[in-house]
C-alpha cells in the first residue's frame, strides 16, 4: 500500500462519508491548497480542479475492498458515495495514518454542497490574481454555472473561514 492511498483513506475515515465524485475531488483539491499532505497534482477541468490521479487512486482502493463505492441514480445521473470499508478500517488499525488537524477541516467542506465546493476550488485555483481579477475570471470560466455575486462573496468569506481554521 503506497502512502498516497492511505492519505486518502485516512480522509474518507476523518469525512464519514463523501456523496459525489465530483466533492470528494473539490475537498482533496481545497485540503492540498491549504496544505495537507495530499499528493495528487490537479489541472483545471470543466467542474475546476481535477486529478486524474485521485480518481485512479479511489478505483484502486474500491478495486482492493478498502473502501466502497456505492451508487444511487438520480434524475438522470449517477451519485456515489464513498465511505472506509471495515478491511480499510482495518488496514488504518495496522498501520496508523495521521493528517494533523485533517478531521475538523474535513467536516466542515462535506457540510457543503459539491456545487459551492466547485466555487470555492475555482476561486482557490486563481487565487494568485487580484480579488477583482479573480471574481471576474471565476464569473468568466463558470458562466454556465451562472453564481451569483452573492455566492461569490458567500465563497470568499468560506475561504477566510477555512483559514481561521487552519490558522494559516
Amino acid at each position: 500500500m503506497l502512502k498516497e492511498h492511505a492519505k486518502l483513506m485516512c480522509l474518507l475515515q476523518q469525512a464519514g462519508e463523501i456523496s459525489g465524485r465530483k466533492k470528494l475531488q473539490k475537498i482533496v483539491y481545497i485540503s492540498k491548497k491549504f496544505k495537507f499532505d495530499f499528493g495528487e497534482r490537479f489541472n483545471f477541468h470543466f467542474y475546476g480542479p481535477y486529478s486524474e490521479e485521485l480518481s485512479l487512486k479511489m478505483e484502486e482502493l474500491h478495486n482492493l475492498g478498502f473502501i466502497s463505492e456505492d451508487k444511487e441514480h438520480k434524475s438522470g445521473y449517477t451519485q456515489y458515495t464513498y465511505r472506509l470499508s471495515e478491511k480499510g478500517e482495518e488496514f488504518l488499525r495496522l498501520y496508523p495514518t495521521e493528517i494533523k488537524g485533517l478531521e475538523p477541516f474535513v467536516r466542515r467542506l462535506n457540510q457543503e454542497s459539491s456545487r459551492f465546493l466547485e466555487l470555492v476550488s475555482t476561486l482557490l485555483y486563481f487565487d494568485h490574481l487580484p480579488q477583482e481579477e479573480l471574481i471576474s475570471k471565476v464569473q468568466k470560466v463558470k458562466s454556465k454555472q451562472k453564481y451569483t455575486d452573492e455566492e461569490v462573496h458567500k465563497a470568499l468569506k468560506f475561504i477566510d473561514e477555512l483559514r481561521a481554521l487552519c490558522h494559516v
